[in-house]
């Protein structure tokens, strides 16, 4: 089994259709060839071929969303490419340690990369999508990196990893994207139902709790055995 099938590279609101073509070159020289596309602002277009220079096959492929959500279905470890530090957020990994996350996941589930569009790179509210971010580390004086070349930095480093000796991991049937967010939505609506979260003032609460299930790395059991106990709770 080639464990790379196992990961997709996410594009959120590419505005130019080039660095698609780049990216899904990048991604094909280094065995990649999942490419999914959040609301791009052209596609298909001439120039995502022009630039995809003979990985015409990755573009034919190209799955596009309407969310980020939908694009992230089925994945059990979504870590997003962050330029710079963000408030509230979990601390930020280096490519290499991205990469070596990924293919483990990669070994019997799906895992997903997600890079932002060229202006502003990944909201807010697509970051706590991500259970780990990863920072390219850069001159700090011109740190400036197209995203085809983000792109190429972390299918190198999957590459890579994919290709040293593998040492023998315990497999963790790790929740899935989707069983996280029903969870997420579940502990929001019963907080509000037992009177500790004020739908009219809810500050931070949800994205300090998202934070602290995020370094838990939830299993699909610990998720039921959560959902159980809030059932319990809603009961009495």
């Amino acid at each position: 089994m080639n464990k790379l099938d196992h990961i997709r590279i996410v594009l959120c609101q590419t505005s130019h259709p080039g660095n698609i073509g780049a990216a899904a070159r990048a991604m094909k020289t280094m065995g990649l060839s999942r490419l999914y596309l959040v609301r791009p602002r052209k596609f298909p277009h001439a120039e995502s071929y022009a630039m995809a220079s003979g990985a015409t096959d990755v573009l034919e492929n190209i799955v596009v969303c309407e969310t980020l959500e939908q694009a992230l279905q089925g994945c059990s470890l979504v870590i997003g490419l962050t330029a710079r530090k963000r408030e509230l957020s979990h601390d930020a990994i280096s490519p290499r340690e991205a990469a070596a996350e990924a293919l483990v996941i990669a070994t019997s589930q799906e895992a997903a990369l997600v890079f932002g569009g060229e202006t502003s790179g990944l909201s807010n509210e697509e970051l706590i999508l991500c259970q780990r971010l990863a920072h390219i580390p850069a001159n700090p004086k011109y740190s400036s990196l197209n995203l085809a070349a983000a792109v190429q930095v972390l299918a190198y480093e999957l590459y890579m990893a994919a290709e040293a000796p593998q040492a023998a991991v315990k497999r963790l049937q790790l929740a899935t994207h989707d069983e996280v967010e029903g969870f997420y939505i579940h502990l929001e609506q019963t907080l509000i139902d037992i009177g500790f979260l004020d739908p009219a003032l809810p500050k931070r609460l949800m994205s300090r709790l998202r934070r602290l299930f995020t370094r838990a790395r939830l299993q699909k059991e610990e998720v039921n055995i959560l959902r159980g106990i809030l059932k319990s709770i809603s009961k009495k």
